[in-house]
């Protein structure tokens, strides 16, 4: 949030306070990626995904796919990757990272191309700054000693 008050531009999954960031600034000027809590929710619930599956699908994960293979067995640090291996494609890749890593990828295309028109940057950029006001200091302070401290 202190970001967008200072005119950056979130680039994030939708969950936690990019949620509401995106409820202040709208959706034009954040870039979401991944997958929603409700998809994932879905994904979990019936098994559908397995991080080893993706990774072969998705054309450009097939390089990192054969670059972690020939790092994983690196014969001058053979462990230095060990937990890339096991936490993601070994791990059942908890936290989704290979499932939004192509939708990533687009969202950083999107705010690349977004990037490179300075008068649309700048006009994201001021936005974010006047609409993120509700996210200072002052009001979170006063909303705390408020409703949470009652004082």
């Amino acid at each position: 949030m202190k970001f967008a008050l200072n005119g950056a531009l979130t680039i994030g999954t939708l969950d936690g306070a990019n949620i509401e960031i995106m409820e202040e600034v709208g959706s034009d000027n954040i870039y979401i990626f991944g997958l929603k809590a409700d998809e994932i929710n879905e994904l979990k619930s019936n098994g559908a995904y397995n991080p080893v599956d993706t990774i072969m699908v998705i054309l450009i994960l097939k390089g990192l796919w054969i670059l972690l293979q020939v790092i994983y067995s690196a014969p001058m640090e053979p462990e230095l990757f060990n937990w890339v291996y096991y936490n993601i494609l070994k791990g059942g890749d908890t936290y989704f990272h290979l499932a939004d890593l192509m939708s990533y990828k687009e969202a950083h295309q999107r705010a690349d191309a977004d990037f490179n028109d300075k008068s649309l940057w700048a006009s994201k950029a001021i936005l974010n700054v006047a609409r993120t006001g509700k996210f200072s200091s002052d009001r979170i302070i006063l909303e705390y000693s408020r409703d949470i401290w009652k004082m």
